[in-house]
């Protein structure tokens, strides 16, 4: 039987694949658990600890080989993989996380926007078509499509989602204000609110006044 993965060790995954990537950058070859301690502020004990849920990766009084450990964590990530992507809702934020280019250096391939808006068919965002919602369903079935973003409004979402789920869709990223509970399918759903950020930063804020 598999090991089950704790979601806090998951969500510190993705932080590691990103400080590695940064040593890379700097020519890093090798790090002790101890010097990556000090750079992302977690306890080397917890480092090794989340590590060894998929193996450990590092030997004794050598530490970690920096391009191995951040191959492997792209593997556990699926980073290895690609995984296109289609934006429900061409306004500003779905325009905006089409323009992110960065994502297609970890293989999420944007592939097509979709809106309701009569105004918006035909046009494009970076090279990336947008269509007409009512051309959705006969894109999925033509189309690989393995992630949808929702920049949907909260009242929509719900009824985008279970149409996504009867099209086959794989995972939702779902940044409607509203969380999705998809646990009757099979899809896995990320709900990202962008204001809980904002509003544990102004709790911070505020506690240090």
């Amino acid at each position: 039987m598999e090991k089950e993965i704790s979601q806090a060790v998951i969500r510190r995954m993705p932080r590691y694949y990103r400080y590695l990537g940064e040593l890379l950058e700097e020519g890093v070859e090798r790090i002790s658990s101890s010097d990556l301690s000090n750079r992302m502020k977690v306890t080397a004990s917890q480092i090794r600890q989340d590590l060894n849920n998929f193996g450990g990766f590092g030997q004794q009084g050598y530490g970690y080989n920096v391009q191995f450990l951040y191959d492997e964590i792209g593997k556990i990530l699926g980073l290895d993989k690609t995984h296109n992507i289609i934006v429900i809702g061409a306004g500003n934020l779905g325009q905006a996380i089409t323009n992110y280019v960065k994502f297609e250096k970890f293989g999420f391939i944007m592939t097509a926007l979709f809106d309701v808006n009569p105004k918006l068919k035909g046009r494009d965002v970076r090279g990336i078509p947008i269509y007409m919602m009512d051309e959705l369903e006969d894109y999925c079935a033509r189309e690989k499509v393995d992630i949808a973003a929702l920049t949907l409004p909260k009242e929509k979402a719900e009824e985008m989602a279970r149409l996504l789920v009867d099209l086959g869709i794989h995972a939702i990223w779902n940044f409607a204000h509203v969380d999705l509970d998809l646990r009757d399918s099979q899809v896995v759903v990320e709900n990202v609110h962008l204001s809980d950020s904002l509003m544990q930063l102004s709790y911070n804020i505020v506690k240090n006044q």
